[in-house]
C-alpha cells in the first residue's frame, strides 16, 4: 500500500462528514493511506484538503492555517448545536436589527480573543468527545481558548424572516421545552477570516448572547484553507468522473490516477518559499560550476543576500516551531512533577499507613501541586 502522494482540493457537500469524504476518496484510490487537514461539521460546506499517502504528513500544517468562512447567523433563536443540525434552547425571536446594534455585537469578537468552543465539538474532555458526552446528556464544560479573528465583516443588510420551529422528538428534546410554530428572526451573511481552532458556530452564539436573542448558524461555507481558495476544489462526483476517465478501462487491478497536487506544489503553498537563481542553487550545493570564476566575491554576496531572503522568510515559522516546543516541553514537564508528587505521597502513605504522625496537610499539599 504504497500509493502516489499528493493533495486533492474537495468542496465537501453538505450533509457528510468529513470522515465520509475522506471513505469515499479511499474507495477511490485504492488506498487506506488518506487523512484530512481540517474538519468540517456535516452542515458545513466547502474547502477540506484531502491528504494521499506520504502527503498525509503535511495535514498537520494544513489545518494550522488560516481559514475564511462565508456564514450566515440567525438571530432570534439559539440551539444546543450552535447550529442548525442542533434543538432549539430558546426563542426569545428578533423583530429586526440595526447595523448600529450588529456591529455593536459583533466588534468584541474580533482581533485576538478567548474563545470557550461549541459544546458539541470534536474536543475531546477525560479521552472522551464532547459532543459524545453531550448526547449522553452530561454536562460539558469547555475552558475558553485563545483564537485571532481578523477579519468579521456583514456582507449584506440584515433580513428580517419568519421561522417555524418544529416539535422536538423525546429523544433530542431540551431540558426546557421551546414551543413550536412561527418566530421572528433576522439573517445576517458574515465573512470571516480567523486561525485554526476557531469555531464560527461560537462566535454566532456568542454575538446572539451580546444581543440577548440568541442565535446560530444556517449555513456555513468554508471558502478559503491557507493560500487555497474553494475555487480550485472539485466535487466528489468530479472526482470521481476524473478518476474513471484516467484510469484504463479494462484493468480491474491498475492503480487509480487522481488528480493530485504534487508534494513539492503542496509544499510551497503550505510554507513559505524562497526561489534561488541558478547560481545561487550551485553554490548552495558546493557547486562551483555555474558560478563565474571572474568575479568569486559577487557569487559570494549573492549567496549572502539569498541566506539572508531566507532567513526572513522562515522567521515566523521557526517563531511557531519554537512556540510549539516549549508548549510541549512545559507540559512533559508538569507530567513528570506530578508523577513525583504522585510517587511521594504513596511511598508516604505506605511508610505511615496506621501511624499517628500521619500528617493529612503535607499530603493534600503534595496533591494540589500536582
Amino acid at each position: 500500500d504504497n500509493p502516489r502522494p499528493g493533495l486533492l482540493v474537495i468542496d465537501k457537500p453538505q450533509g457528510l462528514t468529513s470522515h465520509d469524504v475522506v471513505s469515499r476518496v479511499r474507495r477511490l484510490a485504492h488506498t487506506r493511506k488518506v487523512g484530512h487537514g481540517g474538519t468540517l461539521d456535516p452542515m458545513a460546506t466547502g474547502v477540506l484538503v484531502i491528504g494521499i499517502g506520504k502527503a498525509t504528513k503535511l495535514l498537520t500544517w494544513v489545518s494550522g492555517h488560516s481559514k475564511e468562512y462565508r456564514a450566515t447567523i440567525r438571530f432570534g433563536v439559539a440551539t444546543n448545536t450552535d447550529d442548525a443540525e442542533g434543538v432549539a434552547t430558546e426563542a426569545v425571536g428578533c423583530a429586526s436589527l440595526s447595523e448600529e446594534q450588529l456591529e455593536a455585537a459583533l466588534a468584541p469578537l474580533r482581533g485576538d480573543i478567548m474563545q470557550v468552543p461549541s459544546t458539541v465539538s470534536a474536543i475531546k474532555v477525560n479521552g472522551k468527545r464532547a459532543y459524545a458526552l453531550a448526547r449522553a446528556g452530561e454536562d460539558v464544560e469547555l475552558a475558553a481558548r485563545p483564537v485571532r479573528i481578523s477579519r468579521l465583516e456583514v456582507l449584506s443588510p440584515p433580513r428580517p424572516v419568519e421561522c417555524v420551529l418544529e416539535e422536538s422528538d423525546a429523544d433530542n428534546a431540551p431540558d426546557e421545552q421551546v414551543p413550536s410554530g412561527p418566530v421572528r428572526v433576522v439573517d445576517v451573511d458574515v465573512v470571516v477570516e480567523c486561525s485554526s481552532g476557531t469555531y464560527v458556530r461560537a462566535l454566532a452564539r456568542d454575538a446572539g448572547e451580546a444581543l440577548g436573542v440568541g442565535a446560530h448558524l444556517t449555513a456555513l461555507c468554508r471558502t478559503r484553507v491557507g493560500d487555497v481558495p474553494l475555487e480550485t476544489a472539485m466535487t466528489l462526483e468530479e472526482l470521481s468522473a476524473a478518476v474513471g476517465a484516467a484510469t484504463p478501462e479494462g484493468e480491474v487491478d491498475a492503480e487509480p490516477v487522481l488528480p493530485l497536487v504534487p508534494l513539492g506544489e503542496a509544499a510551497r503553498t503550505m510554507f513559505p518559499s524562497l526561489l534561488l537563481s541558478e547560481a545561487e542553487a550551485a553554490i548552495a550545493r558546493g557547486q562551483r560550476g555555474l558560478v563565474s570564476d571572474e568575479d568569486p566575491l559577487g557569487a559570494l554576496e549573492n549567496l549572502r543576500d539569498a541566506q539572508l531572503r531566507l532567513e526572513e522568510v522562515l522567521a515566523p515559522l521557526m517563531t511557531q516551531e519554537r512556540a510549539q516546543r516549549t508548549a510541549r516541553d512545559n507540559a512533559q514537564r508538569d507530567i513528570r512533577d506530578a508523577d513525583a508528587a504522585l510517587t511521594s505521597a504513596r511511598r508516604y502513605l505506605k511508610d505511615h499507613e496506621g501511624s499517628a504522625l500521619f500528617d493529612v496537610g503535607k499530603l493534600m499539599r503534595e496533591a494540589e501541586q500536582a
